[in-house]
């Protein structure tokens, strides 16, 4: 669903309402407080009232619209240009095409990553493996200077991708995390399944050299060429980090540890969701944010 679908669907605010309505909803109203069917619709204030609890709710409480002050289609504008935006859309840009303050951009373009997050199965079959370090450029002005301390340290970022389902999961580490076997075993474990379909490619790294006590291993080395015997690669999960790169360096030039996990919510989320429809997966992320507390 692109922004036009989005200007055609949604024209007034009712619209969107009734669309959230439909969403969460689906088999009948239910208090957002007590999660009781016995509600009473107040549709001139286009609330519910609960006549377990006594309260009164409308669709956004609970999830990333709740108190908002902005027109809902603002919101369903700036998910469709993130959907389609591959490699990530600014706040400063989407305050330009919405037309709203770049803070307020800033606060829709987290809220919406956030409900973006992997909730998805272990991967199975083949799956690649790798890390990648992002950011940690030195200053312009201290270029010149050799000295570690004035070069900013890397956030380093584990992922993995299903070549069978396409599905890809990344995990942020601290800057001061030491990737060692421990580490990367336990990743590979609450992100594979372990069983005996399953198998893991990676590359010579060291840390991996306990992997093949619990999981098929292959390995290739990269020194020597970028893909070994009967197809042995880490082409897939590094063309997604090219993504990563690409869109962190030309769209948000810099992005704090703190915040990073959820630009990787983004991609992963762009990612994972690339063959299906673009309707289906502007409902999946309302759904997940009608889900998402606040």
């Amino acid at each position: 669903m692109n922004i036009i679908s989005v200007f055609k669907k949604f024209e007034t605010n009712e619209q969107c309402i009734a669309h959230l309505e439909r969403v969460r909803w689906k088999h009948g109203v239910k208090c957002a407080y007590c999660d009781s069917f016995h509600v009473t619709a107040c549709p001139k204030e286009q609330r519910h009232h609960c006549n377990k609890c006594n309260k009164t709710f409308s669709v956004t409480v609970g999830t990333i619209f709740h108190h908002t002050h902005l027109p809902l289609k603002t919101w369903f504008l700036a998910l469709a240009l993130m959907l389609n935006a591959k490699k990530g859309l600014s706040a400063r840009q989407l305050a330009r095409d919405l037309e709203i303050n770049k803070n307020t951009a800033w606060r829709i373009t987290m809220k919406i990553r956030e409900a973006m997050e992997y909730d998805g199965e272990l991967l199975t079959g083949i799956v690649e493996v790798d890390e990648v370090f992002i950011g940690g450029k030195p200053r312009k002005r201290n270029e010149h200077k050799k000295n570690a301390a004035y070069r900013k340290p890397k956030s380093p970022i584990l992922g993995a991708v299903s070549r069978e389902s396409g599905q890809v999961i990344t995990q942020v580490l601290s800057k001061e995390a030491s990737i060692d076997a421990d580490l990367l075993n336990g990743f590979i474990k609450r992100n594979v399944n372990i069983d005996k379909t399953s198998v893991l490619l990676t590359d010579e790294y060291s840390g991996y050299s306990s992997v093949s006590k619990f999981l098929s291993h292959l390995t290739v080395n990269h020194s020597e060429r970028f893909e070994g015997e009967d197809g042995v690669n880490t082409n897939t999960i590094e063309g997604f980090w090219a993504i990563v790169k690409r869109g962190i360096v030309g769209q948000y030039h810099k992005v704090s540890e703190y915040y990073l996990p959820r630009y990787l919510n983004e991609f992963s989320f762009r990612y994972n969701h690339r063959k299906i429809e673009m309707e289906a997966v502007f409902d999946k992320v309302i759904m997940k944010g009608l889900s998402s507390q606040v």
